[in-house]
């Protein structure tokens, strides 16, 4: 999109089917949560006290396209759990523990071990939702707990799996991955019989339902010590696409910088969605970046607003994604009461929280895929595995990796120091765009190994034509020695990076860091990068090593370190102030702007964004000039725009009992204005003439609210 459409363009094609934008929802229409977005998914077939397809009705009757969403590794499956389904009951699918306890999601809904019965239920549930008239259906949150393992179902699966009876995974590092692969394949198993009964159900009635995975990052998986397919997706042919399952509560989680355990926010959900990007980006599939304005955990107003910014502004930060999943539940964050900052009281949503959040989510019905690229040296990226969700629960030997920082010792120092860091996924290496774009590439195998002797290939390819490897690793971590690859079937190498360095041609020395492979560098340094972040300071060394391998041996230019990110994306500037950082100092933006992020909506001259802080703004000098009127920024959705005689109409959507703010562009001051007929003055405080733009206020109405506004000749 041209950055002079705005808004009001995408009314214009609002008869074309758009499936840009979307949230989930159990909970039957209502006008309070009428958020307009493309698609609303409507989420179990049981949940919400059952009447899924009288659900799918009303909301496709309200104008959405309607997609079906439910989980693959839990759910309201109490009919099958019960008996009612198949007239068996089958509590031993749950995933259990070593101390014989089940894992829950919920009253009667344990996490599953997904038996071919299962998956003959899964399918049950998918073709009385393809029946109802979806047009798409969503799998989600395939989860495996590390800590599970121990029930008599996965005792079967092992047996049939590899052949050989179940070994208890607490007992070996080697039992441990073993339980881990199976969880893996598992998983994958499901989605991959499932979603072919989806294509080939739907094909048999002359229609083409889509596949979706809302999955979690495969960072969040292995912080969180869950098993999932995560990369595997990318060969399942019936996948159309994936939901980027990062929000507040993924992105929270404590992680180590600088010595010291806490939340960093905006920095986990960076990082989160690069995965995904990463992970997804060969398939050249549809991923939708979820956000949530609010979390499952129970925090305060102030609390979320200020983590759905931090997560926010980080999605923005990815320019080739412009699809999104604007907030799940909608009706639990407008209709829902949470706690307010340094008091006791729980009340719901501020009206002034429920503006901004509408202003942000229609932004999205708007945003722009861009060329651009968001501020800092490119081309660092840190390598990442599925095998990572294996190694994270129980450990041996007394090896432990805290908070998964053998991964964020080789991002966090980069990304602290406002060098725009990217993770790339081994199983992708085979892809020839993978690597294209990457000129330093950090890897460890102290949190991960490869499940594929072929990675190496690619990698020493990369590495001959030019590329610079940092590897960091003791390989002292018991999972060196589980039976794989490089130490079976005539393989005798006591590490992975063994055959590595061997297919780079390499004879390592000890005491010596620096080889030329190639037109190419390889570092190797035998510390495990978690010693990078655990202390304080102790990522220096790493620092300058990685600006030698960028400016000096990738000749890849400058490596700039600051303390900020920004992106344009069309008419829209996206920025983030870090803390932690040598520079102290805030981010000044100067120009014409309307502060997304303020309900009020003003036009500023500039903006200031302290550390740990994020800004998102509307570039007036992105606007062409015109004698269009156009909507420029709200709290709504627009709807039957039209523009004649000197008279600007449109109808303005959004839920009801919350007010919409919106900044209109004209080229000149309206000499009327009547909103739902009521005509109004237009107050010096509404009109900025310097930027020629009109601020309305008015309360919302999920029937619409029709606004026109008359020019003199």
């Amino acid at each position: 999109m041209c950055v002079a459409q705005g808004q009001s363009q995408q009314a214009k094609s609002k008869n074309a089917k758009r499936e840009k934008t979307a949230f989930q929802v159990s909970a039957p229409w209502k006008p309070d949560y009428d958020v307009r977005s493309d698609i609303a998914i409507v989420y179990g077939i049981h949940d919400d006290g059952g009447n899924f397809a009288e659900r799918v009705k009303v909301w496709k009757e309200k104008g959405y396209t309607v997609h079906f969403m439910t989980g693959i590794a839990w759910g309201q499956y109490q009919d099958y759990f019960l008996g009612k389904w198949d007239g068996k009951t089958h509590w031993d699918e749950g995933q259990v523990t070593r101390k014989n306890d089940t894992i829950w999601h919920g009253h009667y809904v344990p996490y599953i071990v997904p038996t071919e019965n299962y998956i003959n239920y899964m399918k049950s549930l998918v073709k009385q939702a393809i029946d109802a008239g979806v047009e798409a259906v969503h799998l989600e949150e395939p989860e495996f707990w590390a800590r599970s393992g121990y029930s008599d179902s996965f005792k079967e699966e092992w047996q049939k799996y590899y052949g050989f009876a179940w070994m208890p995974q607490h007992e070996s590092p080697e039992a441990t991955y073993l339980s881990s692969k199976l969880k893996y394949h598992l998983y994958y198993n499901a989605l991959k019989e499932v979603f072919h009964y989806v294509k080939t159900y739907s094909k048999s009635i002359g229609r083409d339902v889509k596949c979706y995975v809302p999955t979690h990052s495969l960072i969040n998986y292995s912080l969180w010590e869950i098993v999932s397919p995560e990369a595997s997706l990318a060969s399942l042919p019936d996948i159309d696409g994936y939901i980027a399952q990062v929000w507040t509560g993924t992105a929270r989680e404590a992680i180590y910088f600088n010595g010291v355990k806490k939340e960093r926010v905006f920095e986990n959900a960076f990082l989160e969605y690069g995965s995904m990007v990463s992970m997804t980006a060969p398939t050249g599939r549809k991923v939708f970046f979820l956000t949530d304005p609010i979390e499952d955990r129970r925090q305060t107003w102030d609390d979320y607003k200020r983590n759905y910014q931090a997560t926010y502004t980080a999605q923005l930060l990815y320019p080739m994604t412009a699809d999104y999943e604007v907030m799940p539940w909608p009706n639990r964050i407008y209709l829902g009461k949470f706690k307010v900052e340094n008091t006791q009281s729980v009340e719901g949503i501020s009206p002034a929280y429920a503006t901004q959040m509408q202003v942000m989510v229609n932004a999205l019905n708007d945003m722009p895929l861009s060329l651009n690229k968001v501020s800092g040296s490119h081309g660092i990226g840190v390598l990442l595995s599925n095998s990572l969700m294996f190694q994270r629960f129980p450990t041996h030997a007394g090896y432990e990796d805290p908070a998964l920082s053998n991964f964020y010792g080789m991002a966090m120092p980069l990304l602290k120091r406002g060098v725009p860091v990217e993770t790339v996924h081994i199983e992708n290496t085979g892809y020839k765009n993978t690597l294209k774009d990457i000129k330093v590439l950090v890897m460890s195998y102290a949190n991960m190994k490869p499940l594929s002797a072929e990675y190496h290939q690619h990698i020493a390819d990369w590495v001959k034509k030019g590329g610079v490897l940092l590897y960091y690793a003791k390989d002292t971590d018991p999972f060196q020695t589980v039976k794989e690859w490089w130490n079976t079937n005539g393989n005798h190498y006591k590490a992975p990076s063994e055959h590595l360095f061997q297919t780079l041609n390499i004879q390592e020395v000890a005491g010596q860091e620096e080889y030329t492979c190639g037109k190419g560098k390889v570092f190797i340094v035998r510390k495990d990068p978690k010693e990078l972040v655990l202390q304080g300071n102790g990522d220096e060394a790493f620092i300058q090593q990685i600006r030698k391998a960028y400016e000096q041996y990738a000749h890849a230019g400058k490596l700039v370190f600051k303390n900020n990110f920004t992106l344009q994306r069309g008419p829209y500037i996206i920025a983030s102030t870090l803390d932690e950082n040598a520079d102290k100092q805030p981010l000044q933006l100067t120009g014409s702007f309307i502060d997304l992020f303020d309900p009020g909506l003003p036009v500023l001259s500039s903006k200031t964004v302290q550390p740990n802080e994020q800004a998102f703004l509307y570039d007036l000098s992105t606007v062409k000039k015109s004698k269009q009127p156009q909507v420029l920024a709200t709290a709504a959705r627009i709807y039957d725009e039209t523009f004649s005689n000197n008279v600007y109409s449109f109808v303005a959507k959004s839920p009801s009992n919350t007010n919409n703010a919106m900044h209109i562009i004209m080229p000149a001051k309206p000499v009327s204005v009547s909103i739902d007929g009521v005509n109004q003055s237009v107050s010096p405080q509404q009109w900025d003439e310097r930027t020629r733009t009109l601020l309305l206020k008015f309360p919302n109405k999920s029937e619409g609210v029709r606004v026109e506004l008359k020019i003199e000749n």
